[in-house]
């Protein structure tokens, strides 16, 4: 009897900071729908970001990792180690190719998915991996532009956190503590980032 294949999930983002709610969206999404594992990618460079400076890669890289506990998540550096503007497409086929045979998910949040149409090869995307839309309580996904076979939508308890919110918390100089992990407060201080 043959072993079942692995389901992995891919947690996309820009991470500028990683903060409690993406850890919350990883965790509910992981035990929801029973992954063997999930992946955090922080952007290289984000092509939907051109209109703000986002921090250096590898900063976001190392607060990521700092912020998972890797028994639970895993850190991937495929977007980083490529050159060129960041595009789903390519992450999902460069972690298909490390992880086959596997299932992969692509979670993003629902308001994120309805732009799915715009995005670099979207009939690709739904190829390499199902669509998991993430939603918070009282929220309803506007209708998805894709087949209801394709896409899983879990509903995770509302954190009213943003990278943005913490950005400016930081340029402020107030605390963002219990907003992102204490590892990743005290990353951001020691290289001054976001003042």
């Amino acid at each position: 009897m043959g072993r079942a294949r692995r389901r992995i999930g891919v947690l996309g983002g820009t991470f500028d900071p990683i903060h409690l709610g993406h850890l919350v969206a990883a965790c509910e999404v992981r035990h929801r729908l029973a992954l063997d594992e999930l992946i955090f990618v922080p952007t290289g460079e984000p092509w939907q970001k051109q209109d703000r400076q986002v921090t250096a890669a590898e900063d976001r890289y190392i607060m990521t990792l700092l912020a998972t506990d890797r028994s639970t998540f895993g850190v991937s550096r495929v977007d980083i180690d490529r050159t060129g503007p960041t595009f789903t497409v390519d992450t999902l086929r460069d972690l298909h190719a490390q992880h086959d045979p596997a299932d992969l998910f692509f979670i993003t949040g629902a308001d994120t998915l309805a732009g799915l149409p715009t995005w670099r090869e979207p009939d690709v995307l739904l190829e390499l991996a199902h669509m998991v839309a993430v939603t918070r309580p009282g929220h309803e996904l506007d209708a998805a532009p894709l087949p209801p076979s394709a896409l899983t939508t879990v509903e995770i308890p509302g954190v009213d956190i943003s990278s943005t919110i913490c950005r400016e918390r930081v340029a402020r100089g107030e605390p963002i503590d219990y907003l992102v992990p204490a590892a990743v407060v005290e990353y951001i201080g020691k290289h001054q980032l976001y003042r």
